[in-house]
């Protein structure tokens, strides 16, 4: 069992990890090494650094936890749960922790198709595990076509009459098995219906009556995580207090996550302000 595992490998979860690792604990980062930092072709406003891109910024942030030999796995989150410690679920296998900080980012991917913001809240969701309920023994669908749209489908599985994952155009992901499950690659072209979801239209003119539509397009953010461990969400932002503690104890969140400014910045502080925050727990 890990003192600290960190889902996220950008500012905030290399920073906290650091911190974390400086002070004897031990710490996981779980990540794709995916980070919005990545994306910014210069940085010029960085304390003592004149320019870099972010790229290479964050390949130095990598660079500097495994000099101080803090693990980093290459695999991807789909749930968090907690049974008398933390319970991170990965594609792979299960990580148990006395604490969890999300640095993931605000990644959440909201497919192009017409109709979709019209019937958010009204049959459309993007938590399989806040909302399953509310679809016992009805017809409903996953869009997505990754390893994030595989575990939503499995938690509406025993609930739900029928589960579709709808993938809008794209391949299935490799290796892994989705035989208990009808999938339909078809582009779809719009949601319908009157004041719920109803039908979704496809490009080659057919439709399929449904009751509702969970999103779960590429990996699950920082949102996404928070909410199935009932952590309080506003705006796609995660709620924590004056030391990035969530409502729920022992869940952290830092970085772009918590909303604000979007800075790197800010980052950093954050994971600094949530590793001291855990290391004066004295655990």
């Amino acid at each position: 069992m890990y003192d600290v595992v960190i889902i996220g490998a950008g500012p905030a979860g290399i920073s906290a990890a650091i911190y974390l690792k400086r002070a004897k604990k031990n710490v996981l980062i779980i990540s794709k090494k995916e980070s919005a930092l990545k994306k910014a072709e210069k940085i010029e406003n960085y304390y003592g650094i004149e320019s870099i891109s972010g790229k290479d910024l964050f390949d130095i942030g990598i660079k500097q936890a495994e000099k101080l030999q803090i693990p980093i796995e290459d695999d991807e989150v789909t749930n968090i749960s907690y049974d008398s410690n933390f319970v991170v679920t990965t594609v792979n296998r299960m990580y148990e922790a006395k604490f969890v900080i999300l640095a993931t980012g605000t990644n959440r991917m909201v497919p192009q198709i017409k109709g979709i913001r019209e019937f958010e809240g009204k049959g459309v969701s993007y938590c399989a595990i806040c909302d399953a309920f509310f679809y016992r023994n009805k017809e409903v669908v996953v869009i997505g076509n990754g390893n994030y749209a595989i575990h939503e489908a499995q938690q509406l599985k025993p609930v739900a009459k029928s589960v579709t994952i709808l993938t809008d155009g794209k391949k299935m992901v490799e290796n892994r098995d989705v035989s208990d499950f009808e999938v339909d690659e078809t582009p779809i072209r719009e949601f319908r219906g009157g004041n719920v979801i109803e039908e979704i239209e496809f490009d080659d003119n057919s439709a399929k009556k449904v009751d509702g539509v969970f999103i779960a397009i590429g990996t699950a953010s920082s949102a996404d995580l928070a909410k199935k461990i009932g952590a309080i969400v506003k705006n796609n932002n995660i709620v924590v207090n004056e030391n990035m503690e969530t409502n729920v104890k022992g869940l952290y969140a830092c970085g772009d996550c918590t909303g604000g400014l979007l800075q790197v910045n800010k980052a950093v502080y954050e994971g600094a302000k949530a590793a001291m925050s855990i290391i004066s727990n004295r655990f």
